[in-house]
């Protein structure tokens, strides 16, 4: 059983070690594709075919085809094949982690996500409502919990580890990390296994289009002529170990989780409070969590939705805590993917620290008038990094950050980092 961390009745706390990753979304499948996209600048952002669109103003979303994630899905044992998209997003995710690090055994698994298997609970719903046909029913009621996912990567890996399911609007992937950080940075664990998954579905693609937060055009995430957001899907998942005990067995270190802030400013049901005090709030602790100041940070991952009231937020918030940090949001590439933005873009910064690049932030032609912003502009740059700030926020005033800190060990994916 996991214990507390302490010395002479005193509490000492642990670094935190990231030492697999793995990831798959509209930018690709696992860390050397998405590397590839996020340098080329490749906009992921598709029309959508899984379900009619025809009565949307938005009929784009990032997406990812299913001839490749379901490949081989007719060979597999039946009880496979009967498994939702999500589940496969997170086998995955899991098996490339696993693929680096295959002697890495979580004591828990703490997970992001909003909608679980949810088009297979439209699929149960129609079914019943329209009096059709329930052949598929035990299928569709059996895949459609949050936690199924889950369950499901960790059996098709053998772990058996508790799970925790984090469903905190579009703060669950990074609530889900810091949540995880928290637990080994105690002592109470000495590996986590974390991260996030959403797959995109049509009940929640409309609930976004009658809400109007979607756009017809591309999403330009802090563009003074954003006009809203597009959806995406995708799962990440990182291993989460005490650095000490990581460097004792000789596993390479990817990065360095060093700070977790959150905060809830609950000023109403989906806009922010457009003061910024939520993410300011969460950035603040996040810095305090990690013992520095904002000056030590060098690259900010931002939620950036490019809807006109949380760009505005979140830019007031960044803009009054940091002079003239490069900042991009990765949305525009590949949509916004819920529950799992907040992983994925964990991925995208702890890239970003091994290969010394800012991500690009795409479809940006002229910042807000009101943004005192240093927007990392259409295309990948190189530039020396250190520590990243990731951002997730999400409906209800739901606030999360987490930083990261580069590893000077040399780990190759996709190309040469410098030690």
């Amino acid at each position: 059983m996991a214990q507390s961390n302490r010395v002479n009745g005193k509490k000492v706390t642990a670094r935190v070690a990231v030492v697999a990753a793995g990831v798959v979304s509209p930018l690709g499948f696992g860390l050397t594709e998405t590397l590839d996209s996020l340098r080329n600048s490749r906009d992921c952002v598709s029309p959508v075919r899984r379900f009619s669109v025809e009565q949307c103003r938005c009929k784009t979303a990032g997406q990812i085809p299913d001839e490749r994630l379901l490949a081989g899905r007719n060979d597999a044992p039946r009880s496979r094949r009967r498994l939702h998209r999500a589940s496969h997003m997170m086998i995955q995710a899991l098996n490339e982690l696993l693929t680096q690090q295959p002697q890495f055994k979580p004591e828990l698994t703490v997970i992001g996500t909003t909608s679980g298997g949810m088009s297979y609970g439209e699929d149960y719903y129609r079914s019943v409502h329209q009096a059709g046909k329930l052949r598929h029913a035990p299928t569709w009621i059996a895949n459609y919990p949050a936690q199924k996912p889950v369950i499901d990567a960790q059996e098709a890996f053998g772990i058996s580890s508790p799970c925790q399911v984090i469903a905190n609007a579009c703060a669950s992937g990074t609530n889900a990390i810091g949540h995880a950080f928290e637990c080994v940075r105690s002592g109470r664990y000495k590996r986590v296994l974390a991260g996030g998954y959403d797959a995109l579905s049509e009940m929640v693609f409309v609930g976004f289009d009658s809400l109007q937060a979607s756009t017809p055009d591309k999403c330009r995430p802090f563009d003074r002529n954003r006009t809203g957001m597009v959806l995406g899907e995708g799962a990440a998942l990182l291993a989460l170990e005490n650095l000490d005990l990581a460097q004792q067995r000789g596993a390479p270190v990817l990065a360095e989780i060093i700070g977790y802030g959150i905060s809830t400013d609950n000023f109403h049901i989906t806009q922010p409070d457009p003061s910024g005090i939520g993410p300011q709030q969460a950035m603040e602790r996040a810095l305090h969590s990690a013992e520095i100041s904002a000056r030590d940070v060098d690259y900010i991952n931002a939620h950036g939705t490019a809807t006109t009231f949380n760009d505005a937020a979140e830019g007031k918030a960044i803009s009054s805590l940091f002079n003239g940090v490069p900042v991009s949001s990765t949305k525009g590439m590949m949509g916004h993917s819920l529950g799992a933005a907040g992983a994925i873009e964990a991925i995208f910064c702890l890239l970003a620290l091994q290969h010394q690049l800012l991500p690009p932030n795409i479809n940006f032609a002229t910042l807000d008038d009101n943004l005192d912003l240093n927007i990392v502009a259409n295309e990948a740059r190189p530039a020396v990094l250190h520590t990243a700030l990731s951002n997730s926020f999400g409906f209800g005033g739901t606030n999360a950050s987490i930083l990261m800190r580069r590893s000077h060990r040399r780990q190759d994916y996709g190309g040469p980092v410098e030690a």
